[in-house]
């Protein structure tokens, strides 16, 4: 979305008076990066996950976007909003609660297990490693990347665990935002360690699952778009995003080591 004169003269007008009238006339303007995350977001969701439910929860982020926004730092709106609104979204999910205990578990043994078998073998293990690892069949394996993939919301909007040898400081993409009124406790990671971090990490993912990482986040393809790409079906996309996800995760959070992370 290029931003207009009359957008600009919008974000003048508001910070200078904010006026609700013209924060509601902001709202209107970017309203479609509402419905954008919400698609995005909702596309991977079971059925009984309404849109439009995500879009109410999304207009609020949007609201707290363009109200804390300060068009003087170097951050596009876009950027920014995006960030907020999808935070917003899965903050109301998250508060529903509806992911099953089981499925839950089953992620938080599986992203053990890759951490657990990459520092044995410095290696991305297979689904047969993992699979054993876990003490499932890999048909079992594949079951439970579906299940977890219709409850992974925003994957890489989780929050991060890095340790940096004084211990793990966690971190969330949306927070590598600036924010000049944020305290800045000392050890904190920054912006461009986070960055760094995750970029090695996804360099050494498999080549199939780092090309759909690529694809989604960053060309942003739908699913069934890289399906035709990979020529497999989306479910198959699906499960090695979340394998994906999980082995980033892995790699990232507390239980592997920068050490390891570098290696």
């Amino acid at each position: 979305m290029v931003q207009t004169d009359d957008t600009a003269g919008l974000w003048q007008e508001f910070q200078k008076s904010r006026d609700q009238a013209v924060r509601d006339r902001l709202i209107l303007t970017y309203a479609p990066l509402v419905k954008y995350v919400a698609g995005r977001l909702g596309s991977g969701l079971p059925a009984h996950v309404d849109e439009g439910d995500l879009v109410s929860y999304g207009l609020l982020g949007l609201i707290g976007a363009i109200e804390r926004y300060d068009p003087d730092r170097d951050v596009k709106f876009e950027t920014y909003a995006i960030a907020r609104i999808k935070g917003a979204i899965i903050d109301e999910l998250r508060a529903m609660d509806w992911v099953p205990r089981s499925v839950r578990a089953r992620a938080r043994d599986i992203e053990r297990a890759i951490a657990e078998l990459e520092r044995k073998l410095h290696r991305a293990p297979t689904d047969e490693e993992i699979a054993d690892k876990v003490g499932i069949t890999t048909a079992e394996l594949e079951d439970s990347l579906t299940d977890i993939s219709r409850s992974s919301i925003a994957a890489l909007d989780e929050l991060w665990t890095v340790n940096t040898g004084g211990g793990g400081d966690q971190i969330a993409l949306i927070d590598t935002i600036e924010d000049s009124e944020a305290p800045d406790p000392q050890g904190s990671l920054s912006e461009t360690e986070m960055k760094e971090a995750i970029g090695e990490a996804i360099a050494r993912l498999p080549e199939r699952e780092k090309l759909v990482v690529t694809l989604y986040y960053y060309e942003e393809l739908t699913l069934r778009e890289i399906g035709e790409v990979l020529g497999v079906t989306e479910s198959r996309v699906s499960q090695l995003h979340t394998k994906a996800v999980l082995r980033l995760k892995a790699r990232l959070s507390g239980s592997t080591s920068r050490a390891s992370l570098e290696s």
